[in-house]
């Protein structure tokens, strides 16, 4: 039999099609044997065929790739592999009239998880069956339609010119089987195949048995064929909706923080169910929440920061919900249990210290209940099976992390600083089992609880959107294991912005791409095949560095004497050759002089410069060795602190004055001998400031050119070998978040991969706007009020009066008014529906705004609500909303209100 492939396209001079594939004929996948198509000018349709076996039935898959001569770029079509069963008994023939997909489609998106397994789920139903006429014809035309964009409740069908489509006549119209979805067929056996036939897809409600929608747009067309025993496959691409582009509107709020009566003083797996039924009720499709992996480290509060996970893979105890573990054997475990939970509850916030004893005693307790059937139950020895590259070493890393009480594995004993033969030291058979499988139960029953959640969300029609940070702790599962992944000796962090003027250091390693790319990113793509695991929508941290990542030396503390990497350092003759002139001591070490003593410290400036600082000129100064670091400092101040803890309000406002006099430089040295990254923002240093005034203008001029034209190629070409690796490794539905100083290389390099960018109205991208309106946000993205690092919008409003006038006149459009001194329910409603009125794919809101719109329901205090303090690098994670779930489910009024909100803004419209 022949298939023959049929594709119209509009090429230039030195382009050509290809169609690569899983048969000999089109190359075995190998692109270099790919099938050339040929063009006719007359009908501009590239086409070729291959001849298939006509005694049996099979199954070829191929893609078209459009190459250009003159570059040799190769570009294959978006999407999955093409696909065409076969059966040469019953046609001798099939023609694919194809269509390019192209990538960078705003409609792609549609075909991520967060639309096929959550938004419009198919029902478990018997799929549509094909008419008896067209399987019993010698020619039939399949249509097939990729539409993803389909309410759970419809189907889609054809209705066309022929009478075999019904012949315009709405109730004759063809349903397709939805059994691909979301591609869609249906065979049919044209009655007039000789004549030309008019067609349109239509959207179908089976219960009322009639169509609801018709595409828009001209109607779409069969050319006449009078070929017999053949199939005719349409392939058309996309659906024409007559509302333009679908939207969803989305609450954000950690796990963490959702309080519920069951709930033992934090938020727990179980309590998403809750949380998820708000949502689905007010017509919310996201729930997104921050990182939930487990961050156990010291067991004190420190690890109540959701990213510096002790594993990428390993679940937080804290969200393990006991009720749904076991029933205690002993009454008085059950009795100590509702105590607890009652004190814990009490509380306005998480207690984490206090909360992790209590579970890690209760989980003990049930282990030891429980092990002899955990052990012997075929579902955790699967689970351990399926899960053992990560669960072995995270629980071999846990437990002795707690025997040596330290998660730093340079200090435990030398046989375990590396780790050796896992699976003979986490064996059952070993005498000190329990210490590991203490960890592979707790774990087991985490994943298992969050999986319920997530199938509950989907069920539900709301997409669960996790989290990715970009970094790993240095006391890690991962470091121990794969400590080559990671410049060990390097931190990772961002340059000042709007959250820190002094930015931001996260003491992560960095990544070691270049040890990552010689193994296709395999770390990576495991990463987020798990978390796909639990999501099907994905909020990329920092997404920038992807790009280049901001990346400080160990000494440091502060994040001024950090530089981007990778990155294109300049050698001294180029500095020399734009300043005129080079001086490592002048620009290179800390300029320190009297007047700038007196001006930081003020009565104190002799004090310091007699403890810390060596004259070595009239009124110039050099730090003393044993304070030339900022580390160095730090530990010095540490141990002021432990032994006058009455001052350590006095010695940390020391310490800081003195990190200010260690970045007092112009350039950094880079790696490599005479090569310097320019400091970041060093026009604000008494350095610069005190320059003469033509060299702080040629000094301005390498700056900006440093910092914003000289990488943009080069960090654009990283983030296009980097990112496609995370993008397709699963079928999730990606957005970054891209707040900064962001490259102007990376919005493009996102909406080709079809990753969503986040626009935050306080943080607008162009530095020429103080406010961003959420109008202006392109599709491909997601609008929010605010993040987990900022102060919520009523905290926001309460700042600065003077800038909340400007917002209230020039973007809410109040002008001649005087703001209100506090947000009031009717202005945090203004901003809400501000936001879901634009036209972003999504808009997601943190839930402290949304009960900003109602007086009764919102707390008191707005700093309350505050979950990080980014400027603040030992901020206690505590935050946990004042309301019980079980409660804000039954608030008939605001939910409503939420649901109209959402409803007007045609967010809740699938059509």
């Amino acid at each position: 039999m022949i298939l023959r492939f049929t594709l119209p396209f509009y090429t230039t001079w030195g382009q050509r099609l290809v169609v690569c594939g899983s048969e000999p004929s089109l190359g075995s996948w190998n692109l270099a044997q790919a099938l050339n198509l040929h063009y006719s000018p007359a009908s501009g349709l590239w086409s070729q065929e291959i001849s298939l076996p006509d005694d049996q039935a099979g199954t070829v898959e191929y893609k078209y790739i459009l190459l250009d001569e003159r570059t040799g770029h190769e570009d294959w079509e978006w999407g999955d592999n093409r696909r065409v069963d076969y059966d040469g008994r019953q046609f001798s023939r099939i023609v694919r009239e194809d269509y390019w997909r192209a990538a960078a489609q705003p409609e792609n998106e549609l075909h991520t998880a967060a639309f096929t397994q959550a938004l419009m789920r198919r029902p478990a139903r018997p799929a549509a069956k094909a008419a008896s006429a067209a399987r019993l014809a010698d020619s039939v035309v399949r249509f097939q339609l990729v539409a993803p964009r389909v309410d759970s409740d419809h189907q889609l069908c054809v209705l066309g010119s022929d009478p075999a489509l019904g012949a315009w006549d709405a109730r004759k119209a063809v349903i397709l089987a939805d059994a691909d979805y979301p591609t869609w067929t249906a065979d049919v056996a044209l009655e007039h195949p000789e004549r030309t036939t008019q067609y349109k897809y239509g959207v179908w409600d089976p219960r009322e048995k009639k169509i609801l929608h018709l595409e828009t747009g001209d109607d779409r067309v069969i050319s006449p064929s009078a070929d017999r025993k053949t199939l005719r496959v349409r392939a058309d691409e996309g659906f024409r909706y007559p509302t333009g582009h679908w939207r969803g509107a989305g609450v954000a709020l950690p796990v963490f923080a959702l309080r519920s009566r069951r709930g033992l003083g934090v938020g727990e797996f179980p309590d998403l169910k809750l949380l998820i039924d708000w949502a689905a009720s007010t017509g919310l499709k996201m729930v997104q929440i921050l990182p939930i992996n487990d961050t156990t480290a010291t067991h004190t509060w420190v690890d109540s920061y959701p990213y510096a996970a002790i594993s990428v893979f390993a679940l937080h105890p804290q969200y393990l919900n006991l009720d749904d573990v076991a029933e205690f054997s002993e009454a008085a475990d059950r009795l100590e249990l509702d105590k607890l939970r009652d004190e814990f509850n009490a509380l306005d916030f998480v207690d984490y210290e206090p909360v992790m004893k209590a579970k890690w005693k209760f989980i003990k307790t049930l282990y030891q209940q429980e092990k002899a059937r955990f052990l012997a139950d075929p579902e955790f020895r699967a689970f351990r099976e399926e899960q053992k590259s990560w669960l072995v070493p995270y629980a071999a890393f846990s437990a002795l992390r707690d025997r040596y009480r330290t998660a730093d594995f340079s200090q435990w004993p030398a046989a375990f600083q590396t780790p050796q033969n896992l699976d003979e030291l986490t064996s059952e058979t070993q005498a000190d089992f329990d210490e590991f499988g203490l960890h592979f139960f707790t774990q087991f029953h985490l994943d298992k609880q969050l999986r319920e959640a997530v199938e509950h969300a989907r069920q539900s029609g709301v997409v669960m959107k996790g989290d990715l940070p970009i970094g790993i702790y240095r006391h890690s599962a991962d470091a121990w294991t794969q400590p080559e992944l990671y410049h060990m000796d390097q931190q990772a962090g961002a340059p000042p912005d709007d959250f820190s003027t002094t930015g931001q250091n996260w003491r992560f390693p960095t990544y070691n791409w270049e040890r990552m790319a010689q193994d296709g990113y395999r770390w990576w793509k495991q990463r987020m095949s798990h978390l796909a695991r639990y999501f099907d929508a994905l909020r990329i941290d920092h997404i920038l560095g992807f790009f280049r990542i901001w990346e400080m030396p160990g000494h440091s503390v502060e994040g001024l004497l950090g530089h981007f990497s990778p990155a294109l350092p300049l050698h001294r003759h180029e500095i020399e050759q734009r300043l005129g002139w080079f001086d490592y001591g002048r620009l290179c070490e800390p300029y320190i002089r009297w007047h700038i003593l007196t001006d930081i410290f003020k009565e104190q400036a002799e004090a310091v410069k007699n403890e810390f600082l060596d004259e070595v000129g009239a009124g110039i100064f050099r730090l003393k060795e044993h304070v030339r670091t900022q580390r160095q400092i730090e530990a010095l101040f540490d141990q002021k602190i432990a032994a006058d803890p009455l001052n350590a309000e006095h010695y940390g406002w020391l310490r800081t004055s003195l990190y200010k006099l260690v970045n007092e430089v112009l350039f950094v040295p880079a790696e490599q001998a005479d090569f310097y990254h320019p400091r970041i923002t060093l026009p604000k240093t008494y350095s610069f400031r005190e320059l003469d005034e033509p060299t702080r203008h040629r000094l301005h001029d390498l700056y900006n050119d440093f910092f914003y034209r000289r990488h943009e190629e080069f960090w654009r070409d990283q983030g296009l070998v980097k990112l496609p690796a995370v993008r397709y490794a699963t079928n999730m539905l990606i957005c970054g978040e891209d707040l900064g100083m962001v490259p102007e290389s990376v919005p493009g390099v996102m909406k080709a991969l079809g990753i969503l960018g986040l626009n935050i109205q306080r943080m607008p991208s162009d530095p020429q706007v103080e406010f961003g309106h959420p109008n202006a946000a392109p599709y491909l993205s997601v609008v929010s009020p605010g993040s987990h690092d900022m102060s919520t919008v009523r905290g926001w409003w309460e700042e600065d009066p003077i800038r909340t006038q400007r917002f209230f006149e020039n973007t809410l459009g109040h002008w001649g008014e005087a703001a209100p001194y506090y947000c009031e329910p009717w202005v945090a409603r203004e901003i809400t529906v501000q936001h879901l009125h634009s036209p972003a794919m999504w808009a997601v809101f943190p839930l402290q705004d949304l009960l900003a719109m109602d007086a009764d329901l919102r707390r008191n205090n707005p700093l309350d609500e505050q979950i990080n303090v980014p400027s603040n690098p030992t901020h206690f994670w505590k935050y946990r909303l004042h309301l019980n779930l079980e409660d804000l489910v039954q608030e008939v009024g605001f939910n409503h209100e939420v649901q109209q909100l959402v409803i007007n803004s045609r967010r809740l419209q699938v059509y």
